[in-house]
């Protein structure tokens, strides 16, 4: 299977489908309600699974998010095999995704270069 083949893109589209369910149903209290799974990346080889994760919230509130998923990786994973049928359940890599963070500093940067040259 290619990197981007058809059936590659329905995995990870199903597989981000499935894990955005399965981390909203954690009743771990770390894990922050305003966690979205913003993209997957299953390996070709269904071996492994790296998972953007983006919380908001300050730091701390992102940082004690990424413990609760790391803790339950073992629970999302056995879910995830339930819920899918997949010759291989990937091992899941949570990542933190800070491209909303950025683009929102980048577009504040903008604003303020705007009023400053309307003034």
């Amino acid at each position: 299977m290619r990197k981007n083949s058809p059936k590659n893109l329905r995995v990870n589209q199903e597989v981000q489908r499935e894990l955005a369910s399965i981390i909203r149903e954690l009743k771990d209290p770390r894990v922050d309600m305003m966690t979205s799974v913003m993209e997957v990346n299953v390996a070709t080889d269904l071996k492994t699974c790296k998972v953007f994760i983006s919380v908001l919230g300050d730091e701390d509130r992102q940082k004690e998010t990424m413990e609760g998923l790391r803790s339950a990786e073992g629970f999302i994973r056995r879910e995830l095999a339930h819920r899918l049928n997949l010759r291989n359940t990937p091992e899941l890599t949570f990542v933190l995704d800070r491209s909303i963070e950025h683009g929102i500093h980048i577009s504040k940067l903008i604003d303020e270069v705007n009023h400053a040259d309307n003034t």
